[in-house]
């Protein structure tokens, strides 16, 4: 229920606690770039943003049907969030926390239980478990589906993204990683191109 912020740099066991949660927290992402402010998802359905400089109280309370696991702040709009509800939710929904409105929500038919924004184009990848358990890759702002991925045989709890933005790997219940390539990697002109894919973009 509570939030301890960490230095490990310090020889204090924690600088601050974020008290915000009635039940378990069970997400956490900082904002993109210059990190000063903390989304934290829980059990309890709700969705707080805070500031970290101001731990008192939270910067933002949003709200979800089903608790709220999955957070991704976009790396091209600055205070755009986007988080994922449960089963009895199911929804994306896309969040201003500069101005704290609603900017927008789609359902997806399944549990939400991952979220990544892609850093090298506007393009989002969800992970979902009951029923489908799936993973979906979304073209921003129109919500778009341009690829349904398909496998895993139970929830698909994990997600992890390759450090060029390119490929993402995913964890499921069914006790297998599967490695997917679903984006363009970054181009780097000082190198010349490399011809070996670890497999071709998938759409």
């Amino acid at each position: 229920r509570k939030i301890r912020l960490r230095d490990p740099r310090s020889s204090k066991p924690f600088d601050a606690v974020l008290k915000g949660h009635s039940q378990e927290v069970c997400g956490l992402k900082f904002s993109f770039g210059d990190r000063t402010m903390l989304a934290s998802g829980s059990n309890d359905n709700k969705l707080l943003v805070w500031d970290i400089k101001k731990h008192n109280t939270p910067l933002h309370t949003f709200g979800h049907s089903a608790a709220v696991k999955a957070l991704t702040w976009s790396p091209h709009q600055h205070g755009l969030l986007a988080s994922g509800g449960g089963t009895a939710d199911r929804c994306i929904r896309f969040w201003n926390t500069l101005t704290g409105q609603i900017v927008n929500s789609i359902d997806t038919g399944s549990q939400v239980c991952n979220l990544s924004w892609s850093q090298n184009c506007n393009e989002i990848v969800s992970t979902h478990g009951y029923s489908l358990n799936q993973i979906i890759v979304w073209k921003y702002p129109t919500m778009s589906k341009l690829a349904t991925l398909t496998g895993h045989t139970s929830r698909v709890l994990y997600l992890a993204v390759s450090p060029d933005g390119s490929t993402v790997v995913t964890g499921a219940g069914d006790e297998t990683l599967r490695f997917w390539t679903i984006w363009p990697g970054r181009h780097n002109p000082t190198k010349a191109d490399n011809k070996f894919t670890f497999g071709a973009v998938v759409r």
